[in-house]
Formats: structure tokens, C-alpha cells, sequence
């Protein structure tokens, strides 16, 4: 007997559904734990995350509590307790704190007059590839300074040149001793130039811009002049 249009519609459509239901049976058969598995894995992972993030929060306050704490026994003039706090600050994975355990490692070491050890405390900040460039600049400025009276003039010169320059946020202390340092090798223009630029400088500390007026004076560079007509501009 011959199907009506409407009976052989209905039995595509239910031939179509049952090699889907085989299909889907077929796929469960050969994927459905591979597919389980990964669900479980990323679940799994994604609440390691989560797990991980949660104990770098705690960690990262822990921390935060124990550089105080450090801070707290310098204020006490217990400079012992403050040192053992501040160790294990010194080698941590969060650059924040390991630079300044670092950094207080070494001003302790130069309230002791131990501008030897202070200077290499600098010296692994300034060599730290993993921090930002205005840690290492720092730090190098400080090595320097610690070191200056037994460095060659033409050292500070080449160690600073790449931080002594107008527009780096620390040209006025750089540039300081740049100058003394051309001074010292009898480099009177360059000084005077650099002092002059110092001079000009509004973003340096008053005190150190001061300082380089009056050695700008020295040297000949009007450096009063110069600085008000920057001021009217």
C-alpha cells in the first residue's frame, strides 16, 4: 500500500529521529568520558585558580603585616629584631616587597657606616632584570653614592650617564654627581652645563636646584637668569 504524503512525512521524520538518537548514542559511546574528563579537569583547574589566587592575597598580607612589623622595631631602635624580620622579605617572589626589604637592608648597613655592604645591597637591586626601571635606577644611584669617594671620576660618569638626563625622575641626584665628577677630571664646561641644566629643572628638589644655581654661578653659567626667564615662559 502506498504511503500518503502525511504518513510518509511522519516516517522521514521518524527515521530522521532515530539516526540522530543513534548518532548521539554513537558519540556518548566513543567521547562521552574523554568529554566527562575534560569537564572534570577544567572544573579542577579553574578551582586551582581560584585557590591560588585566594593564597597570594593571604600571602601578600602576611607580608605586608610583617614589613611593618620591621618598620615598627626600627621606630623601637630594634634594629636586630627589624633584620630578621626584614630576611625573608628580602628574597620574596613579590617585587614590592623584596625591594624595599632590600632597600632597608641597606640604609641599616649604612646607619652602621658599612658603605660596603650597603653598596652591594644596591648593587643586586640595580642588577635585578625582573624590576621595573625606576627600582634599578634607584638602587644605582645609591650604590653610587655609597661607593663615590672610592669610585674614578670617569666610573660615575659612565654608570649614571643613561639616569643623568633631563626628563628621568631621578637627573637631579644623578646629575649631581655627574657634574662633581667632571669637575674632578677638570671638565669645567660639561660641570657647568650639567649644573645649569639641573638648575633649570622644575620637577628636582629645591635644595638640590639651589645647590646647582650657586655651582653654576661658580663655573659661569648664568644659571639665575636662565631659570626666572623659564619661570615667565
Amino acid at each position: 500500500m502506498a504511503l500518503t504524503p502525511q504518513s510518509q512525512e511522519a516516517f522521514m521524520r521518524e527515521v530522521d529521529d532515530e539516526l540522530r538518537r543513534d548518532q548521539m548514542t554513537s558519540f556518548w559511546t566513543r567521547w562521552g568520558l574523554w568529554v566527562i574528563g575534560a569537564i572534570v579537569i577544567g572544573l579542577a583547574l579553574f578551582g586551582a585558580y581560584l585557590f591560588w589566587q585566594h593564597r597570594q592575597r593571604e600571602a601578600a598580607g602576611a607580608e605586608g603585616e610583617q614589613l611593618q612589623a620591621a618598620y615598627d622595631a626600627l621606630a623601637a631602635a630594634d634594629v636586630k629584631g627589624a633584620s630578621a624580620k626584614l630576611a625573608p622579605l628580602a628574597t620574596s617572589d613579590r617585587d614590592g616587597y623584596r625591594v624595599l626589604a632590600q632597600f632597608t637592608q641597606a640604609d641599616i648597613l649604612l646607619q652602621k657606616d658599612d658603605l660596603k655592604g650597603a653598596a652591594a645591597k644596591f648593587a643586586a637591586v640595580a642588577a635585578d632584570t625582573s624590576l621595573a626601571p625606576p627600582f634599578r635606577d634607584l638602587a644605582l644611584i645609591r650604590q653610587t653614592a655609597a661607593e663615590y669617594d672610592t669610585l674614578k671620576p670617569q666610573v660615575v660618569v659612565e654608570r649614571l650617564r643613561a639616569v643623568a638626563v633631563p626628563g628621568n625622575p631621578y637627573f637631579g641626584s644623578a646629575g649631581e654627581m655627574v657634574a662633581v665628577a667632571h669637575l674632578r677630571m677638570n671638565r669645567r664646561d660639561q660641570a657647568g652645563r650639567l649644573f645649569g641644566q639641573i638648575a633649570q629643572d622644575k620637577d628636582v628638589p629645591d635644595t638640590l636646584r639651589q645647590r646647582a644655581v650657586q655651582m653654576a654661578g661658580v663655573l659661569g653659567v648664568d644659571a639665575v637668569t636662565r631659570n626666572e626667564d623659564t619661570k615667565t615662559q
